[in-house]
């Protein structure tokens, strides 16, 4: 039977057939290029996908001048809700620094002054720098004011808005 398919399949010569090796390689290849098709979503799904880069949603009260209410700003790229969503980024971004927390309280053993920045309270929510962030700020003494002064323009300018 083998001479009978012979005549019906030619085979190629000895030197032309590939052998294991090439077989095994080619599979290979083969393996490459299907696992490296893109699993992303079709374009109608795109709106379903997770958001990236930084999302911060911001709550002010009583900081007075019109600056009270809660705002989303974006980072990476940016957009959002918040008056200056630009400068929001930048203050955040001077901030931060390599293995410490840009939203961290005032440590617990600080000194500080006893002034009163006024009845200003915020909270800070979301994620930064892959992070998540839960951070609250006031105006009760010197290093909150300070604390809450670094973060301008994320935060309002409290103390301006009662200034004649």
């Amino acid at each position: 039977m083998s001479q009978v398919m012979s005549q019906v399949v030619p085979q190629a010569p000895a030197a032309v057939r590939p052998g294991p090796r090439r077989l095994a390689l080619g599979a290979v290849a083969a393996v490459a290029a299907l696992t490296s098709l893109s699993t992303a979503p079709p374009a109608a799904y795109a709106h379903d996908a997770p958001a990236r880069g930084d999302r911060l949603t911001v709550t002010v009260r009583d900081a007075g001048g019109g600056a009270d209410g809660t705002y989303e700003v974006r980072c990476r790229p940016g957009g959002g809700s918040h008056p200056d969503p630009a400068g929001a980024c930048a203050a955040v971004e001077r901030n931060t620094r390599w293995g410490r927390d840009a939203f961290a309280p005032a440590p617990r053993d600080a000194v500080c002054t006893l002034q009163y920045g006024g009845p200003a309270t915020a909270r800070v929510t979301g994620t930064w720098a892959g992070r998540p962030v839960d951070a609250t700020y006031d105006r009760t003494n010197g290093c909150e004011i300070a604390r809450w002064d670094r973060l301008v323009p994320l935060l309002p300018e409290a103390g301006a808005a009662g200034r004649p």
